[in-house]
């Protein structure tokens, strides 16, 4: 069994914000494996199904950012997920907007959602899938940032193209595993990044 936690934030106001780029792509897979998020647990929308005899579990908390962490145990204590078996979905504004990083552990990065979910799980070796929304300008007020929408065309066609490659990328976690997932996108996405 695969728990995959897309974090944004609930409300209908933010469904378009840089913040909620884990549900984007969340959103996404849900389309390929033909799944709804039409059950309420843990304080979150979440769907279950089965693909290539795997069981996912595709989870959305409504718990807004800070508190991502009780989401993310509720599930792994109840379904007995172990933290290979877990991948993180989220927003990093320390990349530019078209890349995306894969990684087996690590901290927070500054981010208040993973900040929760490393202190509620007590561990921070389990997978992460990051989703850059920089787009090289500087940002006086960070909230204010993360919490707007792409406006300008070109950012918005770049927003749904890397949408797209972060839902393959979870797809490959997913199939595969974290190192295959790695090893395929964090290099191919760096060379695309080279040619734009």
């Amino acid at each position: 069994m695969k728990l995959i936690v897309g974090l944004g934030n609930p409300d209908f106001c933010y469904k378009n914000t840089k913040h909620n780029a884990g549900f984007w792509v969340l959103d996404k897979v849900a389309e390929f494996f033909k799944a709804t998020f039409n059950k309420r647990k843990f304080n979150s929308r979440w769907a279950q199904g089965k693909y290539k005899n795997k069981v996912f579990i595709l989870v959305k908390p409504l718990t807004y950012m800070n508190l991502s962490g009780n989401t993310v145990r509720g599930f792994a204590d109840y379904f007995k997920v172990t933290l290979d078996d877990i991948l993180i979905v989220y927003d990093d504004i320390s990349l530019k907007l078209g890349d995306i990083r894969l990684k087996s552990q690590g901290g927070a990065g500054g981010h208040n959602g993973m900040r929760s979910i490393i202190e509620t799980l007590g561990k921070k070796d389990f997978s992460r899938l990051r989703f850059g929304i920089d787009n090289q300008k500087e940002h006086k007020e960070l909230s204010k940032y993360v919490l707007s929408a792409f406006k300008v065309k070109e950012e918005v066609k770049m927003k749904n193209e890397t949408v797209e490659l972060a839902a393959e990328a979870v797809l490959d976690w997913f199939i595969k595993d974290i190192d295959f997932a790695m090893n395929r996108h964090n290099e191919r996405r760096r060379e695309i990044s080279n040619h734009e």
